[in-house]
């Protein structure tokens, strides 16, 4: 499936899930894909799976200190980048009463720091009319129990969307964001026993307008439709979430 051939894409948090896929989506075009993860399992996890089609990084987003050695690496595989998709984060929920400050500042640092800092060391390397995607959640505009702290660090992307979006403008560099709902990425039947995944699952779908979850083949062409094919966009987030936050 040709179509991307040429083209550099860096997608941080892609040796699992949503980001992993989203790699193998863009390999399959033609597609150069340098993709990074923090432990040693999804590395070796995204290597079988991408083979050496891919250069694979260990790259903590949550340390300042990793992203400066992302930066210097990125400039040493790539002469630029099309495509930064900025994806890395976690989630730890938690009742407003229940969160510790270690909780927060993990989630913060990784998810909302992380990104940013990401972003401001990378963009200097993604060419002129390249595009960025950052990846927030429909968690944004839902009051969701026990996910406030997870749901406010992907609010301030939603934000940093914007900001990046205003200062990239001459150099024609699109910063958007996709806004994922109930995504099926295989965590929960690895994490949880078969029956609680299954009633998880069965609540995602009960409560979605489509009825049904999404794959992460999904939110692999909604990155390329904002990386490649949006072009009179930029500043928006797209919800891909089965018009969960939307009716």
């Amino acid at each position: 499936m040709p179509g991307l051939s040429g083209k550099k894409i860096v997608i941080t948090g892609g040796t699992s899930g949503m980001g992993l896929a989203t790699a193998r989506h863009f390999l399959a075009r033609g597609a150069s894909v340098l993709v990074t993860g923090r432990s040693e399992a999804s590395l070796q996890r995204a290597r079988s799976v991408l083979g050496d089609a891919a250069v694979v990084v260990h790259s903590d987003t949550g340390a300042l200190a990793d992203i400066d050695a992302l930066a210097a690496t990125v400039r040493a595989a790539f002469t630029g980048i099309d495509l930064l998709f900025l994806n890395a984060g976690i989630t730890m929920g938690a009742s407003v009463f229940d969160v510790t400050e270690q909780t927060y500042d993990d989630v913060f640092d990784i998810n909302t720091k992380g990104a940013f800092f990401a972003a401001q060391k990378l963009a200097p390397l993604v060419n002129d009319g390249g595009a960025i995607v950052f990846t927030t959640s429909a968690a944004n505009v839902q009051g969701l129990a026990g996910s406030s702290v997870y749901a406010a660090s992907k609010a301030a992307l939603r934000s940093f969307t914007r900001g990046f979006a205003r200062e990239l403008l001459p150099r024609k560099i699109r910063v958007n964001a996709i806004s994922p709902g109930p995504i099926d990425t295989g965590i929960l039947d690895r994490s949880l026993p078969a029956e609680a995944a299954g009633q998880l699952k069965a609540g995602f779908i009960a409560g979605n307008p489509m009825q049904r979850m999404g794959s992460t083949e999904e939110i692999a062409r909604a990155v390329q439709f904002l990386g490649f094919d949006a072009t009179y966009t930029t500043g928006a987030e797209l919800p891909v979430g089965g018009g969960a936050t939307q009716l």
